[in-house]
């Protein structure tokens, strides 16, 4: 049996995947949102397809700790989620695993191709889909990774 990793978003979601031993978090793709009911369905599928025995979904929290409407809605989906895959699932703060990802991808040559515009809001270059799903792929397996160490499964 595996551990479903999940870095909800209002247009992707981040999906990673332990090993059956719950040791090792493995990238799984993203999937891109068409309403919550489909991807409650999508998610279905694939914990269906893997085994999966248990989920995690990054709860993204402001810095200061305060929650604000996308840790609601991650609370929403997870809520949505337990109820139909009917498997316990469970909340890790994700503040940090969107930056780590973005900083790794940078490090490694393969950035998220976004940048600072005027306001200093974050634009981006094109072909940049392709880079956010890596980035959100990363976020959840980094996510996966940290829920599995603090459980006592990983490594």
């Amino acid at each position: 049996m595996s551990v479903l990793g999940i870095d909800f978003g209002s247009r992707r979601i981040g999906l990673a995947i332990s090993d059956a031993d719950e040791r090792i978090a493995f990238p799984a793709g993203t999937l891109e949102s068409r309403g919550r009911k489909a991807d409650v369905a999508a998610i279905r599928r694939l914990a269906e397809e893997r085994g999966v025995r248990r989920v995690v979904v990054g709860l993204p929290l402001h810095m200061d700790g305060r929650s604000g409407a996308g840790a609601e809605a991650a609370r929403g989906f997870a809520e949505a989620l337990g109820r139909e895959l009917g498997l316990p699932v469970e909340m890790l703060d994700e503040r940090w695993t969107s930056r780590e990802a973005e900083r790794t991808l940078r490090e490694t040559g393969r950035s998220s191709g976004a940048r600072r515009g005027a306001g200093g809001r974050r634009e981006r270059g094109a072909g940049g889909r392709k880079k956010r799903g890596a980035t959100d792929t990363l976020a959840a397996t980094l996510l996966l990774r940290t829920f599995l160490e603090r459980s006592g499964s990983g490594p």
